[in-house]
């Protein structure tokens, strides 16, 4: 598997030397070597000192952005598949001076605190046929960084690179997604990513539907666009009855089941907007969804795409625990790229091993139409209008719709229910 990996980005090394030692070097996150540097990698390889490791990530010719080309080409190629989700997350490195590129005092969910670090930017892939990391990006803070010239010409950072937030660089690298045809239909991420309007109004544009967290004082629009209301008080007015349990996938300890609630938040005729409510069934804490989609879906879509943003979480634990993802000691904008991309090759070498065997290639599924939506195999039931009150609004949940999963035995239900408050 790893002669198969090394020849899928052969050509991007100009010479021998830099190649083969980029094979050694990944043979070497892949190992059992506690800590993965220049010093420990090259000493498993029978180096004499660290020097062609670390020319490899310095000074020797290869193109990163084209290593991670091909390596997110070879993963489609495996797990490729019209209905999977781009999961987007940050994930933070710690790290000790002030010289690491992007590097300053910034909250990370690695320490879940305020430390010193920097914050990467990535893409997950997540299919029926498994999940891999295709896409990275260095966040640059701009107080810090971006508006201080010589610090970012010392570490070797482009002039064309400019400041860019979290969401932004999500916007990058979905949009290279689409350019590159990657078959998938969904987009999910957390909050900082449902809060960004510009991304929201980038994936109705390209027709990408999306399950996008955000925080309990988002204020949706109800009743056709008459009501805003805060989503944690339009949870607190949904009936009992109304809560379905549904498994948005395994977790380390089991299958994730909550109670979800969906509500319409579309405001023109046609349009496939809701809000989508999880509860946790012992605590009762609550998470909120911003879901779009150009055509009708079932709940349990919904809740596959929100819950698939647990798979990058989970590769970032493999791609730290497993093959060094976080090790690195380089302080450079090349080194930090040529690194994590070395690091998303052993990554995606452990999903392949681990995805081959029910992985099938379908040539014909890695080319999805986005000019037009395939025929749906039922309508939504016209929505009840009810009459013009003068006293409390109604608020209309969202119509189910048959899904291909077996059936949960739910109280019956008839017609549409409202809510009112």
């Amino acid at each position: 598997m790893l002669d198969e990996a090394v020849t899928r980005v052969a050509d991007r090394f100009v010479r021998a030397e830099p190649r083969r030692t980029a094979g050694q070097f990944v043979e070497g996150l892949l190992s059992a070597v506690e800590r993965k540097t220049c010093w420990t990698l090259a000493e498993r390889a029978g180096h004499a000192d660290p020097q062609a490791m670390q020319r490899l990530l310095r000074t020797a010719v290869w193109d990163a952005d084209a290593v991670r080309d091909d390596v997110r080409a070879w993963l489609i190629d495996q797990l490729g598949h019209p209905n999977a989700v781009l999961a987007c997350d940050e994930s933070g490195f710690l790290k000790k001076g002030l010289c690491s590129v992007g590097v300053q005092r910034q909250y990370t969910g690695t320490a879940g605190r305020v430390e010193n670090s920097q914050v990467g930017v990535f893409l997950a892939y997540v299919s029926p046929l498994g999940r891999a990391m295709i896409d990275r990006r260095l966040y640059l803070p701009e107080t810090t960084w971006c508006d201080r010239p010589e610090r970012l010409t010392a570490a070797g950072v482009p002039d064309q690179v400019g400041f860019a937030t979290k969401p932004a660089l999500a916007r990058q690298m979905i949009a290279a997604a689409v350019d590159a045809e990657i078959p998938f239909a969904w987009v999910t991420g957390d909050e900082v990513y449902g809060a960004d309007p510009g991304l929201r109004a980038d994936l109705e544009h390209c027709g990408i539907g999306y399950a996008l967290a955000v925080g309990c004082d988002r204020r949706v629009a109800v009743n056709d666009g008459r009501t805003l209301i805060r989503v944690d008080d339009l949870a607190e007015r949904i009936p009992t009855r109304e809560w379905q349990p549904h498994s948005c996938g395994p977790g380390a300890k089991g299958p994730r089941d909550y109670l979800w609630a969906w509500i319409t938040t579309a405001t023109q005729p046609g349009e496939h907007r809701w809000l989508l409510i999880r509860r946790n069934r012992t605590t009762g804490e609550l998470a909120f969804y911003l879901c779009w989609s150009p055509r009708p879906v079932p709940l349990h879509t919904l809740v596959t795409v929100a819950g698939s943003r647990w798979s990058i979480e989970e590769l970032f634990q493999t791609g730290k625990g497993q093959v060094g993802l976080d090790h690195y000691q380089v302080r450079s904008w090349t080194g930090w790229h040529r690194f994590i991309t070395l690091a998303m090759l052993a990554l995606a070498i452990l999903t392949i091993l681990a995805c081959r065997p029910t992985a099938r290639h379908r040539p014909e599924d890695h080319r999805v139409d986005r000019r037009r939506d395939p025929p749906t195999p039922q309508r939504l039931r016209p929505r009840h209008i009810a009459p013009a009150r003068a006293h409390p609004a109604l608020v209309d949940l969202a119509t189910n719709i048959p899904s291909p999963r077996p059936p949960i035995p739910l109280p019956t239900q008839t017609g549409q229910m409202t809510l009112e408050y």
